[in-house]
């Protein structure tokens, strides 16, 4: 007989959610399919006249703004484009190239062991009162881990709740909700930096040119959304979820032993590979802060404009984030035992880009998406059209992100995937936005807000079902359903928690990054009526 019992059959709302998501394809065949409506939508565009005034450019013959018209994606120009420069279109997507490079440094970290020592460090010995803050700061740190967060993390912090004598399940909830539900909120830049900030760049090229990204944009806002989100997940674990859990006993498991392996002590290797590790971290902060105030100044640029200055700086972090988690993995590895020389460091960035196997077809798809939407001018004409609705609408800022917020979140529970979502919404989302003066950088944000709160809701996402796993190992009769219902209260605590910090920040035009503010000069050639204040 076995220890588990099927999950019961969904009925109400999140019935309907899993079975409508479950319909939908996969996010690279998604992203085909819209491909697909996309060229019947140019056809359309093209024939009915569909038109713009460009926001930025001039026609030198009248010396007003140039009229952008739909063009067919099946013009004979457009055809040519796709066959010709398929490679190009591919390889000049800009998220893969910071994606890349980042996870070569990541991937070693990860495979080194580094990551998850760092955070069986980080819970194992947390006092028992500061159990749950500890366990949900962990897991938002945890994202710099990307896939090791969920395996290692998660599992373990139920063991941690029950060697504390309180219920497992709330331990894998609390650090479920850090990981998943609090995905963008970190301490440091990272991995989802390059990722959304790589498809922002394209998205404001598609309408305005030439424009560089800075994946330290959202720097101070994702910051305080984990100080933001830490009180939430406490005050959800112990006032809400545990005692709706009750006391946990060992019948409930339906075996007698449940401690496992993941909870050993750290070994002494482990614990100078960590120190290790930090020290490397120091040392590539510290050859930063040389490239910038040193001599020559490599990083800084002289010759621009005091706000442009720091561009080389904010450019040079993908790289320095690749370097730090390199340097900081080989650092643990050789000295926890985990790599033995160069060859398995070079084996271990080669595992790296093979978990990426995925990532490159849906990129594929994506950039495809992207570009074609260029290729049309139904990006300019929506985006101008639209701010000038919103504009028109006289909206101020706070209601206009507020309200992206809140579509992000409803989307997240159909697509899981962060990158796929801000690939679909960002070509509309970002130029009409930056034409009303919200930077791209604030629009980032919204996103990432409402994108992490249903996270731990939706059956789609892909962990869903090894959370249940974990959550079966304590309580045999854990369903899907059980599952939802224990994560809901956490995800309108960080939806509430999100939404009014997104709004705070909006109202006091607080910096969200290093020179990244909330509002840009919108293009002169085109003004709609603009939220040209906070309020």
């Amino acid at each position: 007989m076995s220890d588990t019992v099927a999950a019961p059959a969904q009925k109400g709302v999140l019935g309907w959610i899993e079975r409508s998501g479950n319909k939908l394809p996969d996010p690279v065949f998604l992203f085909f399919w819209l491909i697909g409506g996309l060229v019947a939508i140019s056809i359309v565009g093209s024939l009915l006249g569909w038109s713009a005034l460009h926001p930025t450019e001039i026609d030198e013959a009248t010396g007003s703004a140039r009229v952008i018209e739909a063009t067919s994606l099946l013009s004979a120009d457009n055809i040519r484009k796709l066959w010709v420069e398929m490679p190009a279109t591919f390889t000049h997507f800009h998220p893969l190239g910071y994606v890349l490079v980042v996870m070569l440094g990541a991937g070693v970290a990860e495979r080194a062991g580094l990551f998850g020592t760092a955070m069986r460090a980080g819970v194992r010995n947390a006092p028992a009162v500061l159990l749950t803050p500890i366990v949900a700061f962990v897991g938002m740190m945890g994202n710099l881990a990307a896939d090791a967060a969920y395996v290692v993390l998660i599992p373990l912090a139920g063991i941690i709740f029950h060697a504390a004598g309180r219920h497992p399940v709330a331990g894998i909830a609390a650090a479920f909700a850090g990981v998943s539900g609090g995905f963008s909120a970190n301490l440091l830049p990272g991995q989802l930096d390059a990722l959304l900030f790589g498809i922002t760049e394209a998205s404001v090229e598609t309408v305005f040119g030439d424009f560089t990204a800075n994946i330290a944009g959202n720097w101070y806002f994702i910051a305080a959304m984990t100080v933001v989100f830490l009180p939430a997940i406490w005050y959800v674990t112990d006032r809400l979820i545990e005692p709706r859990l009750g006391q946990w006993s060992p019948a409930m498991a339906g075996r007698a032993d449940t401690q496992e392996q993941t909870d050993r002590a750290l070994t002494d290797d482990e614990r100078k590979g960590l120190r290790n590790a930090g020290l490397a971290c120091l040392a590539v902060v510290a050859l930063w802060a040389f490239f910038v105030f040193g001599p020559d100044t490599p990083l800084i640029d002289e010759t621009a404009t005091p706000e442009a200055r720091l561009t080389p700086f904010y450019q040079s972090l993908v790289a320095a984030f690749f370097i730090l988690f390199l340097l900081a993995g080989w650092a643990y590895g050789r000295a926890a035992g985990t790599i033995d020389d160069h060859r398995g460091l070079v084996k271990m960035m080669a595992g790296s880009m093979e978990d990426l196997a995925y990532y490159l077809v849906l990129a594929f798809a994506a950039a495809h998406f992207v570009a074609m939407f260029a290729w049309s001018n139904l990006g300019t004409i929506l985006a101008v059209h639209g701010a000038e609705f919103l504009g028109s609408s006289g909206l101020p800022a706070w209601a206009l992100l507020g309200g992206i917020v809140l579509i992000t979140a409803l989307l997240n529970l159909f697509v899981g995937s962060a990158s796929a979502k801000w690939a679909l919404l960002a070509p509309v989302m970002v130029p009409m936005l930056m034409l009303l003066g919200i930077s791209p950088e604030m629009a980032t944000a919204a996103y990432r807000v409402g994108d992490g709160a249903t996270n731990i809701i939706t059956p789609l996402m892909v962990y869903f079902p090894l959370i249940l796993i974990f959550c079966q190992r304590w309580q045999k009769d854990f369903g899907l359903g059980s599952l939802a219902a224990t994560m809901l209260p956490y995800s309108i605590g960080l939806l509430l928690a999100g939404l009014a910090m997104t709004i705070g920040w909006v109202v006091l035009d607080l910096p969200l990054g290093p020179g990244a503010g909330v509002f840009i000069d919108a293009p002169a050639t085109v003004a709609p009526t603009a939220p040209a204040t906070a309020g």
